[in-house]
């Protein structure tokens, strides 16, 4: 059993609440973590000793800001097989799956170590008398809210961006995984003066309280719901909000693709990490001419899949996602494979295919967030982009298509952030998007993250009056 503590002003303690939530572990359903739920005096002891530490930390130079990123890329590195069974733990990840994804975050943070000293302003052109900038200048104390289901990547990027621009943060990991928020703040935190790094810890009124507080930014990642609550709480504080929220991405098999090829693209994109993430693939528009093959195959990838993946994060998730999974089979979806709770310990679910879906279906138009892969028949590409740009969200999308005009319209006409031609994953380092509508909004990666995390001061500068 970890016992979590938290961290505020340089202190580890468990808080003055007196509240304790319990993770069990999702494989066997066994306790595997205590966390303290931290008081809104925590809240407030936090953000005021990050407020403290801000003029400070400021000042530091940004080379020596990235050489603590680097510090602390170097400790997560070497404590990434302890740090990958915590996190396998807490939400199921099988441990190599971990370990990538923790080295994913150790990469993060480097790109950040490495660009945070390049962010620089710019000459304007004014008058020969005097010398005009624009110059970047951190925004103050960020809250760093952040998600179960990618704990240590996520948290390395927009913590990396946020301490390497000159911010103070103030970090609430989910209360689904907070022993792998813990113990990546406890490898993080000496590389830093006290109060620049707090980390708090608690479910949903703890994430309210520290959004509605006296700071500047609050970084989000987590579902939509959440995300427009802390909008709202922004915009009556004065705060930014960055926010990457939920998504329905869906996957489009235009004619003319090899079937078997497509199926092996879509499981990859609908079952990794159990269909627990962002940019899963949630709703897969198929030509007429590919949909048998494609699904049969697509049913024959489920199978493979159904040996090597973990659990759903816990039993509420998954009841979740079955509860899509049968209300489209109540309105007419045929089950190909999976769809039933497995009997015995642990929040399994097994991949599932589900054919013959419409867009009224939640399982299509809502995020599902889970090993399922709903299917869809479209007569043409015009079809499958009007039903694919149908959406409430905005995070990404995927095109499988041998026609470069095809894949010219998809990234022009889709209203996503990200747009992926002929591969589910991928993508340069640098890479950044705009989430739309209920996905979110503002740059949550790349190097535009940086500009995000700073404001900008016109300065005009003139010498002072001769004889003075």
């Amino acid at each position: 059993m970890y016992e979590v503590v938290q961290l505020i002003d340089g202190s580890w303690a468990p808080g003055t609440s007196g509240r304790t939530l319990t993770v069990s572990d999702p494989r066997d359903d066994n306790p595997v973590s205590r966390v303290p739920v931290a008081s809104d005096a925590d809240v407030a002891a936090a953000v005021r000793a990050a407020r403290a530490a801000a003029p400070e930390w400021a000042r530091t130079a940004p080379a020596a800001r990235a050489a603590a990123l680097h510090a602390a890329a170097n400790a997560i590195e070497a404590a990434a097989g302890e740090l990958a069974e915590i996190m396998a733990a807490e939400m199921g990840k099988p441990v190599d799956g971990a370990r990538d994804s923790i080295g994913a975050g150790v990469g993060t943070l480097r790109q950040y170590a490495e660009l945070g000293p390049t962010h620089r302003g710019r000459a304007l052109a004014g008058n020969d008398d005097a010398i005009d900038l624009m110059a970047y200048r951190p925004r103050g104390v960020v809250a760093v809210i952040t998600p179960w289901n990618d704990p240590v990547a996520v948290s390395c990027g927009l913590l990396g961006a946020a301490l390497v621009t000159g911010n103070t943060v103030v970090h609430k990991p989910s209360e689904r995984t907070p022993a792998t928020g813990w113990r990546l703040a406890e490898l993080i935190a000496p590389h830093l003066p006290d109060g620049v790094l707090s980390v708090l810890h608690g479910d949903g009124p703890v994430g309210a309280a520290l959004a509605s507080s006296e700071v500047d930014v609050v970084a989000h990642v987590g579902s939509t719901a959440t995300g427009r609550s802390i909008a709202a709480a922004c915009a009556r504080t004065g705060a930014k909000a960055l926010l990457e929220n939920g998504g329905s991405d869906p996957l489009i098999v235009d004619a003319g693709a090899d079937p078997g090829w497509a199926a092996g693209q879509a499981a990859l994109g609908a079952f990794v990490n159990s269909g627990q993430i962002c940019v899963a693939v949630e709703r897969i528009y198929v030509h007429r001419d590919l949909a048998e093959p494609f699904t049969d195959a697509l049913a024959a990838e489920a199978e493979t899949w159904a040996k090597q993946i973990g659990p759903l994060v816990d039993r509420r998730l998954r009841e979740t996602v079955h509860h899509q999974v049968r209300a489209a089979v109540r309105d007419g979806a045929r089950l190909v494979c999976g769809g039933e709770i497995p009997s015995g310990a642990g929040a399994y679910y097994p991949p599932t295919v589900l054919a013959g879906c419409t867009d009224d279906m939640p399982v299509m138009r809502e995020e599902t967030f889970g090993p399922v892969a709903p299917v869809a028949v479209v007569d043409s590409f015009d079809e499958a982009l009007t039903r694919a740009a149908d959406s409430p969200y905005g995070l990404a999308a995927t095109v499988l298509t041998p026609s470069m005009s095809h894949a010219q319209r998809a990234w022009r006409e889709l209203p996503v952030g990200t747009v992926k031609i002929n591969a589910v994953f991928g993508g340069a380092p640098g890479g950044a998007a705009h989430p739309r509508r209920g996905s979110g909004q503002g740059f949550g990666y790349g190097p535009e993250l940086l500009d995000e995390l700073t404001t900008t001061t016109a300065v005009h500068l003139e010498a002072p009056p001769t004889g003075w």
